[in-house]
C-alpha cells in the first residue's frame, strides 16, 4: 500500500494529471482479468485482448 501512496503523490506533487487516465484503465483491466479468471466468461474476455 505504501507504493501506491507514493506513486499517488508523485503525481500530485510533479503534475502529472494525464497519467491519471492510464492508470485507471491498467487498473480497471487488472480487475476485470482477475474476476473474470474463473468464470464462464473468461474465453469471451480472453478473445477480446
Amino acid at each position: 500500500m505504501s507504493t501506491l501512496l507514493e506513486f499517488f503523490l508523485f503525481l500530485k506533487q510533479r503534475k502529472k494529471y494525464w497519467l491519471w487516465p492510464l492508470f485507471i484503465i491498467l487498473i480497471a483491466l487488472s480487475l476485470l482479468m482477475v474476476l473474470a479468471q474463473g468464470s464462464a466468461l473468461a474465453p469471451f474476455i480472453y478473445s477480446l485482448f
